[in-house]
């Protein structure tokens, strides 16, 4: 089978020239800019002699009784202000806002309704903001394929307090899917968003390369949380980008557990002062997954925060990579920036790799980056097994304590519940084994 990836993408209405130009310019980036080898540092330490995009094709729209059965599945939240539900990259369900958010200007769209209802929104913001992190080629892609989406802005001064939830799902095998998401919040705006990427079972091979985009006005607060559990047959790019105005709050919590192959590129650029912005992260790998992280903070404004925090919870021959750097501007004085990576090895076949780095022009600033990598502690299992816990109980038991300091970020008690599920589901089976 052959590729038709560089093919341009299938659109259902005629499309504007500035969107059609950026699918365009996407598609020659894909196409011109070479894959990525061993050579290259933003690549370091990950497996590129693995990577393939070879053989996989756009996804075809699946049937009706398929896309009923995956919306039925769509349940993580179960209150919220909409709610999307893709599968191949196609809309199964999208429920709209109420009335009352409509009334005050609340925009939550898919993409193509959003480009035909809303130009000059979307001419501004999508598809505007790229990656830096090495990735570039599968952002191309990306620009001149995603149709499956969601769009969400939110006025001056709007408080939505339940969330928004958007699911993205694969079902064809070697299906290639592209999910975008873009949330634009304005001057003190408040708005949560949850992304959750699933895998209908554990045989179709998938490609996924999905972006999101946040853009957040002065004073704004934005809280996105994403939930990524693909099969073991899905290789996946992540591509995020968060722009934070002056005063702007915004935190991002994200829980990776399933793909063969995922790679997380998140690039947080602060413009105002006293924006304030946090990163966590969670993830779970076993066998022989491999789950790749790129971070970049960059500092462009004085007095403001920056805080990112990665837990790695490595089984198997599973690998990790996290590499970040923190970038503090010539003018961003008074920064506090900090970057945090904790590896949990549960295997001596397991592999840890960590690169936290700074680069700092400015003198008056608060900035540190640190990495750990450690077995089980073996005084606290100890400790445990004299209690008459069982040894892989007391396993088990140290590992969800590492997890909890992500999984209660997620500020949701149902939400945190469904994770700890999803989590226990996939540990399980290794940690009672019996020793």
């Amino acid at each position: 089978m052959t590729t038709t990836l560089e093919q341009p993408a299938q659109t259902t209405s005629q499309e504007p020239a500035w969107l059609a130009e950026r699918r365009a310019s996407g598609l020659e980036q894909f196409k011109n800019l070479p894959m990525p080898t061993a050579k290259d540092e933003k690549w370091r330490f990950a497996s590129v002699g693995r990577l393939s995009i070879d053989n996989y094709n756009p996804a075809e729209a699946p049937g009706i009784d398929k896309l009923s059965v995956l919306d039925k599945r769509s349940s993580l939240v179960s209150e919220r202000a909409g709610r999307s539900v893709y599968v191949d990259d196609t809309q199964a369900a999208f429920e709209g806002i109420s009335e009352e958010l409509a009334a005050k200007g609340v925009i939550y769209l898919p993409i193509d309704e959003a480009v035909e209802k809303h130009p000059g929104l979307m001419e501004k913001y999508f598809l505007k903001e790229s990656t830096e992190l090495g990735s570039k080629k599968f952002f191309g892609l990306h620009a001149a394929s995603t149709r499956a989406g969601a769009i969400l802005y939110v006025p001056k001064g709007v408080t939505i307090e339940a969330p928004f939830v958007n699911y993205y799902w694969t079902s064809g095998d070697r299906s290639a899917v592209f999910p975008h998401t873009l949330i634009v919040a304005e001057d003190n705006a408040y708005v949560s968003v949850v992304d959750v990427f699933f895998s209908e079972g554990d045989q179709n091979e998938a490609l996924n390369v999905a972006v999101a985009n946040i853009h957040a006005g002065a004073g704004a607060n934005v809280f996105r949380k994403v939930v990524q559990d693909w099969n073991d047959k899905t290789v996946s790019f992540q591509l995020d980008t968060t722009v934070a105005e002056r005063d702007a709050q915004v935190k991002n919590v994200a829980v990776n557990i399933g793909a063969e192959r995922a790679r997380y590129e998140a690039q947080t650029r602060i413009e105002g002062p006293g924006a304030d912005v946090k990163m966590y992260s969670l993830t779970v790998a076993e066998e022989n997954q491999e789950f790749d992280q790129r971070t970049y903070q960059i500092h462009n404004a004085p007095n403001a925060v920056s805080d990112l925090l990665y837990k790695n919870a490595l089984l198997d021959s599973s690998r990790t990579i996290f590499s970040g750097l923190i970038k503090v501007a010539e003018g961003a004085q008074q920064t506090d920036a900090y970057q945090t990576n904790r590896n949990l090895l549960l295997d001596p076949s397991a592999d840890a790799n960590s690169m936290p780095g700074l680069e700092i022009l400015a003198n008056d600033v608060k900035c540190s980056h640190g990495a750990t990598s450690g077995n089980v502690d073996e005084e606290e299992l100890f400790y445990m097994m004299s209690r008459g816990i069982p040894k892989r109980a007391a396993m088990q038991l140290m590992v969800f304590g590492f997890f909890e300091e992500v999984i209660e970020k997620v500020a949701s008690d149902e939400l945190a519940e469904n994770l700890r599920a999803l989590i226990h589901k996939k540990f399980d089976a290794k940690l009672s084994q019996p020793t």
